[in-house]
């Protein structure tokens, strides 16, 4: 039986490639490097299943969980747009994947796929769409340490392959979105959306994929993908104005109307967290997030449909599935639901909700 290990095993992709591969993979057993309590605690008592408690950025945590394997999946990550966790990101990003190609080489580990974000090569400031050739955008998302982390972090595990022949494959997924982000890590702006934080139409564009198809496209890249190389997995590229208006028609939440300049957007937000707050309420958009969303982050995945037969379904399946995801959370932790009852299904407004739209439009 050979042994797969999965890092960031516990978080929102992490958590639909474990359940895959344990469909997948039959007669593998799967090792999960976790810091502290997970999802797969029960799991653990079966047989294909096996916890390892660390950290990755914890070199002897790493080695110890990567003795004996054959294959890693590496997803250990921080999702964040703070600029003041840039130090955390780097250590878990740049030196969690630096522990795990040494520990990889050091117990002959077959293949490494390493999971990044379209992000580092996938961003401009005009509707073009990018692919695997595109190179890095440093001067585009330099201010932004996830994804300069992420650069640091593709770079180093490249280099493992051009100077120690460590089989890495490096995959890019686009933004996450589907059923299962209990942390708000992807889904975020999804919720903000349902919570009307987002009160106008931002200028840029966005691909997103099925988290479900992101979980099958690793899978993919570890059995076909070629090492040395990197594959982009995303769904459709629309601009925002598309997204919020399919947004809108599936959550029955109406969409805002106004489009501002970036500037503009940037007063009002400033504005909007002053005031709120002195009439009980809070703006929770931050101006990081409205820089992001004036950029395009088109991307292009026929490089993984054509080597790997990687597949996405179809994009408002996706929506709809976030949505009811994200409803069904809020309803568990006995929080209002986000907005259903605000608008029809069409984005009309029910006849009981005068007082509840507070949408700028």
């Amino acid at each position: 039986m050979k042994t797969i290990l999965i890092t960031g095993g516990t978080g929102f992709l992490g958590k639909h490639l474990v359940e895959q591969l344990r469909q997948a993979e039959p007669i593998a057993r799967l090792r999960i490097l976790c810091r502290g309590a997970s999802p797969w605690d029960r799991a653990a008592t079966a047989a294909d299943v096996e916890l390892v408690r660390g950290n990755i950025t914890a070199k002897e945590d790493v080695f110890r969980a990567a003795a004996g394997v054959s294959e890693i999946y590496h997803l250990a990550g921080v999702v964040s747009r703070n600029p003041h966790k840039k130090w955390l990101l780097y250590q878990t990003h740049v030196e969690g994947t630096r522990n795990i190609c040494e520990a990889a080489l050091k117990h002959g580990a077959g293949k490494v796929v390493v999971v990044s974000s379209s992000g580092t090569i996938a961003v401009s400031r005009d509707p073009a769409v990018h692919n695997e050739n595109s190179g890095y955008k440093h001067e585009r998302v330099g201010g932004w340490p996830y994804y300069l982390s992420k650069i640091f972090a593709e770079k180093l595990a490249s280099g493992y392959f051009r100077e120690h022949r460590l089989p890495v494959v490096v995959v890019n997924p686009s933004l996450l979105l589907g059923p299962g982000d209990d942390r708000r890590s992807s889904t975020r702006d999804v919720a903000l959306f349902l919570e009307r934080q987002i009160m106008a139409v931002p200028l840029g564009g966005l691909n997103f994929v099925d988290a479900r198809d992101a979980a099958a496209g690793l899978i993919l890249a570890m059995r076909l993908g070629k090492a040395g190389e990197r594959y982009l997995l995303g769904g459709v590229n629309w601009s925002f104005a598309e997204f919020i208006h399919h947004l809108s028609e599936v959550s029955g939440v109406r969409a805002p109307r106004v489009r501002p300049s970036l500037q503009l957007s940037l007063v009002s937000a400033q504005l909007l967290r002053r005031t709120l707050p002195l009439v009980g309420k809070s703006f929770q958009l931050d101006d990081v997030s409205i820089k992001m969303s004036a950029l395009f982050w088109y991307c292009d995945s026929t490089k993984a449909r054509t080597e790997l037969g990687f597949k996405t379904r179809d994009p408002i399946e996706t929506l709809r599935d976030t949505v009811e995801d994200l409803r069904a959370r809020s309803d568990e932790h006995g929080s209002a639901a986000l907005d259903s009852e605000v608008y029809g299904s069409k984005g009309h407004r029910s006849e009981n909700s005068q007082a509840r739209a507070t949408f700028a439009s």
